[in-house]
């Protein structure tokens, strides 16, 4: 967002040369909170053009709502239903929806269609993007409802198969769950589309607010449902909120904008089979940032609330990789999509670069802090009705360790978006889906070696693997170079890091023999404070004992030209990396 003129009192004489000129720098003054309130009116407003920083910022504000929300969320869900058999049912229900979501649409239905879409704008060819917006939604949807159909029919075999350590009634439920939420993956992809051409003319209210209905559905199907349907409630909001949310508030938001849509089976229009050519490697491929919930699904079903646990702790896990990773993922997108297409290269392999470095060395920080702080984290945020003191404790021991990952979630999200902007999906889906098959192994070893704590260390693994094979491919293919990166302030951030997180995990061991007399949820407190203080204390000493410019560059506003966008206004790119 440009800069507001700043008042510069010397040449209107603000020294006493005249009383017009001391009149006029009062009105300056009185106006500068007028100013601000108007700035934040424009940001929150939902034709507002947004610039890559001041989408970042919306999307991580929203983000961060919506998991505000899910915490709500799963905090109910751990109240009302604990970590037992019926959870595990749930969370498993997910499960082939997902699969059909990914299998048919590809994941990632608005990924793909972002890159032509936006070329088609930036051309000035809006009716072939209008076109092009009909035939992949009326062709996918027809696509979409027989593979729901299909799987609907077929959900008691693929439940048997894929949690083979179910009882006989935990199959039955979790096939009368999962049949209930499949056909909310027909909203899903339908509203992915319509959210892809809001984000591609810079309207990112409307997508950004999606995921927050979600979770309200699900938490008002408990609440208003939950005595007369049980678990079922909570499959049922779901239902309801992926109407409302992803798919209603962003068709609103494209009927409001003058969207042109007519139905279309146009399958040889050009635009189209571009769109299949580059979904396909997504369709046909498998990624670990998806599978990973699958695969921990799979090898927890032999257990008894093995699922619900992993769930819980990769739920809470999934806040900080949302706002640092998906948040910045999804502004950053139409950005390097759109520095791809008008060919400055250069300028895209800095700005992906730049972008990975501030995520990613925030990520450390951030991880050192959650790795210290989750045993009162999980505790205060869970445990209460049937969730016990035994569930807090197992969940934080995984808590713990996906946290540890959490850098390489987020820059991997910024990675995989880089090559989409390149209208290059087959390289990278090629690869991650090797690395998926070849992380197979290691989460059956680790599991049956370690228990199911090893899935959770065969997760940080996997997603290891799945970054660096990113990162050498774009720096293989010369679109983004590893020598770019600033791997001294990288260093210096994971060092950091380390020191916060040990200094903040011996300050809380210390100190837990006497916080305890003050009774759990007041413990729990005070544990986080200490804790929060100290590695806050720790982080900065740190930063500065290395003369890390972290700070620094995290407050800076890197400003890049976007020419055709708006005539002389700067684009600012911070830092751009579901299920809603």
């Amino acid at each position: 967002m440009p800069e507001e003129p700043r008042s510069n009192f010397p040449l209107i004489g603000f020294g006493g040369n005249s009383f017009d000129d001391l009149l006029q720098a009062k009105c300056i003054v009185a106006g500068a909170p007028l100013r601000l309130m108007n700035r934040l009116l424009r940001f929150f407003r939902p034709s507002h053009q947004h610039t890559a920083f001041s989408a970042t910022l919306l999307l991580m504000l929203t983000v961060m709502l919506s998991r505000v929300v899910g915490y709500i969320r799963e905090a109910y869900i751990a109240y009302a239903f604990g970590a037992e058999r019926q959870v595990d049912a749930y969370v498993a229900a997910f499960t082939l929806p997902d699969w059909l979501n990914y299998i048919v649409a590809g994941g990632a239905a608005s990924i793909t269609f972002i890159a032509i879409y936006t070329r088609f704008l930036a051309e000035k060819r809006e009716a072939d993007a209008e076109k092009t917006f009909s035939v992949v939604i009326t062709v996918m949807s027809v696509v979409m409802i027989a593979g729901t159909v299909l799987a609907e029919i077929f959900t008691p075999q693929f439940v048997r198969w894929m949690f083979h350590g179910f009882s006989g009634p935990q199959v039955a439920l979790t096939v009368h769950l999962t049949r209930i939420l499949l056909p909310a993956q027909i909203f899903f992809y339908v509203g992915g589309v319509v959210s892809a051409v809001l984000l591609s003319h810079r309207l990112f209210l409307y997508p950004a607010f999606g995921p927050l209905l979600y979770n309200v559905f699900i938490i008002a199907g408990g609440v208003i449902a939950g005595r007369r349907f049980g678990i079922a409630s909570l499959a049922y909001g779901a239902l309801a909120g992926a109407i409302a949310g992803p798919f209603l508030a962003s068709v609103i938001g494209a009927a409001r904008i003058g969207t042109g849509y007519r139905p279309s089976f146009d399958i040889r229009n050009p635009a189209f089979l571009e769109w299949v050519k580059l979904s396909i490697p997504l369709m046909l491929g498998v990624s670990l940032v998806t599978a990973d919930d699958w695969i921990l699904r799979h090898y927890a079903s032999s257990g008894i609330g093995d699922i619900a646990r992993l769930n819980y702790a990769k739920r809470l896990f999934a806040v900080p990789i949302a706002v640092l990773g998906q948040a910045t993922g999804q502004a950053s997108l139409p950005f390097f999509a759109r520095l791809f297409n008008e060919k400055k290269f250069q300028e895209f392999a800095a700005t992906v670069n730049d972008s990975v470095y501030r995520v990613a060395a925030a990520s450390f920080l951030a991880a050192g802090w959650m790795m210290a702080a989750a045993h009162p984290l999980i505790d205060l945020v869970y445990r209460r009705g049937r969730f016990t003191a035994f569930d807090t404790q197992t969940t934080a021991v995984y808590f713990f360790w996906f946290s540890l990952s959490l850098a390489l979630w987020s820059a991997q999200a910024l990675y995989a978006r880089a090559f989409y902007a390149s209208g290059d999906t087959l390289t990278p889906m090629t690869a991650v889906t090797i690395i998926t098959a070849a992380s197979l192994p290691l989460y059956s070893f680790l599991f049956h070696k370690c228990g199911v704590v090893g899935l959770a260390y065969a997760s940080d693994i996997g997603i290891g693997a799945n970054l660096l094979a990113l990162a050498f491919l774009l720096h293989y293919r010369k679109l983004v170079s590893l020598l770019g990166l600033h791997w001294d302030e990288l260093g210096k951030s994971a060092l950091t890091a380390v020191a916060a997180a040990a200094i903040s995990l011996e300050v809380a061991k210390s100190s837990s023999v006497w916080i305890s007399s003050y009774g759990s949820r007041v413990s729990d407190l005070i544990q986080l404070v200490l804790i929060s203080i100290t590695w806050a204390a720790a982080a900065l000493l740190g930063l500065w004992l290395l003369r890390s410019q972290l700070p620094n560059d995290l407050r800076r506003r890197r400003s890049t030209a976007y020419p055709g966008v708006a005539e002389g206004q700067s684009k600012e790119i911070l830092g751009a990396g579901t299920q809603p």
